[in-house]
């Protein structure tokens, strides 16, 4: 899935905003879920887009980890950029491997997307706040208002990772997928 929001986020327009058929997500997410073979290559990318996401909400705790949500949330209000920049790389220390490789690949994809923006009219504030609530959910649920808050400052964080991708998670993270 990231190999094809890789190849074809960039030029897309508004990938991840727009949803593909309900129909063929909810098709493709029993085939994938039931471990079948499945060719995402021939359906739409915003279908593809849709089952990134959904695979995002379902990670068990979310992939920033929700134990962490309150210093997530409060990364921004530290002083300058680089406070911010070492303050995340000290959460990242905190999670799973497997949480900050696949972070360092959706980074990847979401900083070529930015990077294309003028084409495929989503910067990096428009990324996160699609993508933003998969990416991290408080432990326990709250009212209304709190959680529009909340997405609110996670969409925040999320672009700000995405506008400083590279100085977070190394300069390589452009070049992770290589020559697809």
């Amino acid at each position: 899935m990231l190999s094809l929001l890789y190849q074809e986020g960039p030029s897309t327009k508004g990938i991840f905003r727009r949803s593909g058929s309900a129909k063929t997500f909810k098709e493709l997410k029993e085939k994938l879920d039931s471990g079948s073979e499945v060719d995402l290559a021939c359906e739409s990318i915003f279908v593809t887009a849709s089952l990134f996401k959904d695979f995002l909400r379902n990670v068990p705790g979310s992939i920033l980890s929700s134990q962490l949500c309150d210093k997530w949330v409060s990364v921004l209000d530290q002083g300058n950029n680089e406070e911010k920049i070492k303050s995340i790389q000290r959460l990242l220390e905190q999670l799973p491997r497997a949480n900050v490789v696949l972070l360092r690949y959706i980074f990847g994809v979401l900083h070529g997307i930015e990077m294309r923006s003028e084409e495929n009219q989503m910067n990096a504030f428009n990324l996160a706040i699609c993508i933003a609530p998969s990416l991290l959910w408080p432990p326990v649920s709250s009212t209304p208002d709190i959680e529009s808050e909340f997405i609110k400052k996670i969409s925040s964080l999320v672009q700000f990772l995405i506008e400083n991708c590279c100085r977070i998670f190394g300069d390589e993270i452009t070049s992770l997928f290589g020559e697809i």
